[in-house]
């Protein structure tokens, strides 16, 4: 039963993330970018920390590397990289850029091999970070005529929040907590909404209260509550279950539910290119994961 449980949070997880994507393109017709993204981790927060104070014992940051923690979470998981992404998703699909997306656990493995020198790449390893970021390209289409718009330059901020995302995650492993991680998360989540405001008022965005259109709530509250708080606490309760292989598998089930989401209720195209990029990515992630898909699958019983 447990399994079947499992699998359920995951599929829970993927259904998520991937509609945060048709959320973010909802949104962008009420709010500035950067301001719905500080507003996603207003409610997001607001609602984790809660939580946090009212069932943990020690749900406070106590020592630097608590503080240290937040900073890498804060400053770049959340704050660096929503900021991006919010931005980059004006000129994209919420397909495209949940594929763009599906980056995370190659950059995060390349990051961790220069900085503190990750075991996943080899020279065939490697060959598949550089397939990945070609299935990017050819999901961004550039065209050298006009390279100053349209989805390359979307395709082009998403990728480098995946890069701070990637930086953050290995960051993170360098430093001791004495907390949860959904404590971390929580104070995470706030620190970088207050990022993402002074950075929305630094770019002079206008700055409006939440939007009272029925759309704009539905979105918002999604954002916040079921995409940001609840998705996150599935995604640490699966880690602690199925560890972190397993539940990276979940950055390429999320495009799927995106660009399916995006197509039948934003009528938004999908491409062939769109399609033949996600493949390359995957097959980049496979290239660089094959010894964990080949223990995965060693480790897999058949009746009989």
């Amino acid at each position: 039963m447990s399994r079947y449980r499992d699998v359920a949070l995951f599929f829970t997880l993927a259904l998520l993330w991937g509609g945060s994507f048709v959320a973010i393109e909802v949104g962008l017709d009420y709010y500035p970018p950067v301001l719905y993204a500080a507003y996603r981790f207003d409610v997001a927060a607001l609602a984790l920390i809660s939580y946090v104070l009212l069932t943990e014992d020690e749900p406070l940051p106590r020592t630097r590397g608590d503080l240290a923690a937040i900073g890498f979470s804060g400053g770049l998981s959340v704050a660096a990289n929503n900021s991006l992404l919010f931005i980059g998703q004006q000129y994209t699909t919420s397909g495209i850029a949940s594929i763009t997306y599906s980056l995370v656990p190659i950059a995060t493995a390349a990051v961790a091999a220069v900085w503190i020198g990750g075991a996943d790449l080899d020279a065939r390893g490697a060959v598949g970070v550089v397939l990945a970021f070609l299935g990017v390209g050819l999901v961004a289409q550039p065209d050298p005529a006009s390279l100053g718009g349209g989805v390359a330059v979307g395709v082009g901020l998403i990728a480098i929040g995946v890069v701070a995302v990637a930086v953050g995650s290995v960051g993170l492993r360098t430093v001791e907590t004495s907390f949860s991680s959904v404590a971390l998360t929580g104070w995470a989540m706030g620190f970088g909404a207050l990022a993402i405001h002074a950075l929305s008022l630094g770019l002079g965005e206008s700055q409006r209260l939440p939007a009272a259109a029925p759309r704009a709530i539905v979105a918002l509250a999604f954002l916040g509550l079921l995409s940001s708080a609840v998705a996150y606490t599935i995604y640490f309760t699966l880690l602690d279950r199925l560890g972190p292989f397993e539940i990276n598998l979940v950055s390429y089930v999320v495009p799927i539910v995106a660009t399916v989401a995006g197509a039948l209720l934003l009528a938004e195209p999908v491409t062939p290119f769109t399609v033949a990029g996600f493949v390359v990515i995957v097959l980049g992630f496979g290239l660089l994961k094959r010894q964990e898909i080949a223990d995965a699958a060693a480790g897999i019983r058949f009746p009989g």
